[in-house]
């Protein structure tokens, strides 16, 4: 059984279906970043353009809203008080904390650069998940676990939307990312180019807890399937190497952003512990 989602929404922000009648490419998105924590980040971080940003007429300006005015004023960042009527024909995402703020949209690198990006590159492929709360959620986990670089497919999957700049609360300003055609063939890229691939899956042949035989200390990347299926046929046979977290309880599987944070961290404290040697 794949790692599935807890959720069933159905929002708007899903990946949209392919888009047969224009071949033209997506962008990753994230030109809109909602919720205070996102906000911040964006404007503190620096790294992308800042058009404005918008807050709620309701909102009292202190704590982290007080953080993010200052650093808008000291970087010129035009500031709109806007009611609550106008904020919520541009809002997006559930709970956006009554802050949102336009921006460039999040760069996209060739999967070469990505790699090159670090001398040892932590990268997270995400092959095929859909709800933006878990996208985000692990993008999150992914930057605290000092992941250097996600690997996004083309179709089949949301790409960064409000919804996600909100859940991974800043970490999309600290990844850096790869859009590409499809995962399988990244993967063979990856190995090529001396990258480990370990996917995560229920059926994996080894414990997430079992990596000390495993190249994770080198260039190594991580992936993680859809919410319902797991990772697809063509992508578990990519894969250098398939494993699973131990489970003891009677429900089917994991969250995926929950497994993703257990399989990611495990993956950080072998290659800190191989590194200390």
């Amino acid at each position: 059984m794949p790692y599935r989602s807890r959720t069933n929404s159905k929002r708007s922000d899903r990946a949209p279906r392919a888009n047969f009648e224009s071949p033209k490419r997506r962008s990753i998105g994230g030109d809109q970043v909602e919720g205070r924590q996102a906000v911040r980040e964006l404007v503190r971080a620096r790294v992308r353009k800042v058009d404005h940003i918008w807050i709620e007429d309701t909102v009292i300006k202190k704590g982290i809203v007080a953080e993010i005015t200052d650093l808008a004023v000291a970087q010129r960042i035009p500031l709109l008080t806007v009611s609550r009527k106008r904020f919520e024909t541009v809002s997006r995402s559930e709970g956006s904390q009554g802050i949102l703020a336009k921006a460039t949209p999040v760069r996209d690198l060739a999967l070469e650069e990505l790699v090159e990006e670090s001398e040892t590159p932590f990268l997270v492929v995400i092959d095929g998940i859909t709800d933006p709360h878990n996208l985000g959620a692990v993008l999150r986990s992914a930057e605290l676990a000092g992941v250097t670089g996600v690997i996004l497919p083309q179709n089949r999957t949301t790409l960064v939307t409000p919804t996600v700049t909100k859940s991974a609360a800043g970490a999309i300003e600290y990844l850096k990312f790869a859009l590409v055609s499809g995962i399988p063939s990244a993967l063979r890229e990856l190995s090529l180019i001396g990258v480990t691939t370990v996917g995560l899956e229920v059926k994996g042949t080894r414990s997430i807890f079992d990596l000390d035989a495993v190249s994770v200390d080198g260039p190594v990347a991580l992936v993680l399937g859809a919410e319902d299926k797991g990772l697809s046929r063509l992508t578990r046979e990519r894969c250098d190497y398939l494993v699973n977290i131990p489970q003891v309880g009677r429900l089917d599987s994991l969250n995926v952003s929950a497994a993703a944070a257990i399989a990611l961290f495990e993956i950080q404290r072998v290659r800190g512990k191989k590194s200390n040697l």
